[in-house]
């Protein structure tokens, strides 16, 4: 007579431990090695790990996994979790299945432990970002243009994340992220604005806080959300062939075109906050912050992702030591023990 395996939590297993677990199909993306033979990679994820797992074309998940896995599917896995030192937790499939609720509900699945949530509701960060805005940004046409384009992306804002897998990766991302640097641009603007005088002209902060508001709102041509709050957003094809650097610029300089008032300066210097904000050319940015304002603003964004993948990751690491296992984005392992 068979015994049932137990269900486990993925979160809990233990290098070397075969366990079977629900998982969340969070990414899938197909390639092909030096010698042309296809694989796909795999990464599988509860609410506190996510996992690799590569089906090799000469394997015998690899035909499954090409007709019919697809991101936003749960699972029921038996698999043996490893640490690879390279490529971070991965998982060794022995058996996979779709999830049938009728089935596995009576063994703990529930989709809502799977979701991804940012920290306030989105209807509630965007009526925030929409207050501050109207009263931080002094120059009216460009608080404006600022607002007219937060109000006509409205809802794809509400859904977004802020980006497809690094930062703030799920719906209402966008708007948290945003908000948050924001926020910080502001603060950091008027303390520098004290500190050096000398500056002519100061440093423009509805300049500052108009780019915040707007350096990812590419992001809304980028991605399209997924059809559920489980299923991921994915990159559209405008969206890989010119990033969100450049469809943010196009999207400001149409409405401004539009709206006809805004200072051409003053839209020229918005316009290079927007493609300059990433500074790095490995990152994709075309140019390097050449002003002050885009200085404040790539450090005030980088700051606030870098931030939040640091604490995704020490409050939900499983492992027992004092460091975390190896972050696949991070590149690195976190210490997470301490008391002070």
């Amino acid at each position: 007579m068979s015994t049932k395996p137990s269900i486990v939590r993925l979160a809990e297993l233990k290098p070397g431990e075969r366990g079977t677990f629900f998982a969340l199909l969070a990414e899938r993306s197909r390639s092909v090695t030096g010698k042309g033979n296809p694989f796909y990679t795999c990464r599988f994820r509860d609410a506190r790990r996510i996992v690799g797992f590569v089906a090799w074309g000469d394997g015998a998940f690899f035909p499954d996994c090409e007709a019919n896995w697809r991101p936003g599917q749960f699972f029921k896995i038996d698999a043996v979790f490893s640490q690879h030192d390279k490529y971070g937790p991965q998982i060794d499939i022995k058996k996979i299945r779709l999830v049938d609720p009728s089935r596995d509900e009576g063994d703990g699945f529930r989709e809502a432990d799977f979701v991804d949530r940012s920290r306030v509701p989105p209807a509630r960060l965007f009526i925030e970002l929409h207050e501050f805005i109207e009263l931080q940004i002094g120059d009216e046409p460009l608080r404006r243009l600022t607002l007219g384009l937060l109000d006509r992306h409205a809802d794809s804002l509400k859904r977004l994340p802020a980006s497809d897998k690094r930062f703030y990766p799920y719906e209402g991302g966008w708007l948290e992220h945003v908000l948050h640097v924001a926020e910080n641009c502001l603060w950091i603007a008027d303390r520098y604005r004290e500190r050096f005088v000398e500056l002519k002209p100061p440093l423009n902060r509805d300049l500052l806080i108009a780019g915040a508001v707007l350096h990812d709102i590419g992001r809304v041509v980028e991605l399209k959300p997924g059809a559920t709050i489980m299923e991921p957003a994915e990159p559209t094809v405008p969206g890989r062939l010119l990033s969100h650097l450049f469809l943010g610029r196009d999207l400001v300089r149409d409405a401004a075109r539009e709206q006809g008032d805004v200072n051409p300066q003053l839209l020229l210097l918005l316009e290079h906050l927007i493609v300059s904000h990433l500074n790095h050319p490995e990152w994709g940015s075309p140019r390097q912050p050449l002003i002050p304002e885009a200085l404040i603003l790539h450090h005030m964004d980088d700051m606030d992702a870098k931030l939040e993948m640091f604490v995704r990751c020490l409050s939900r690491d499983p492992s027992p030591g004092p460091f975390t296992e190896r972050d696949p984005i991070l590149q690195r392992h976190l210490l997470k023990q301490r008391e002070v």
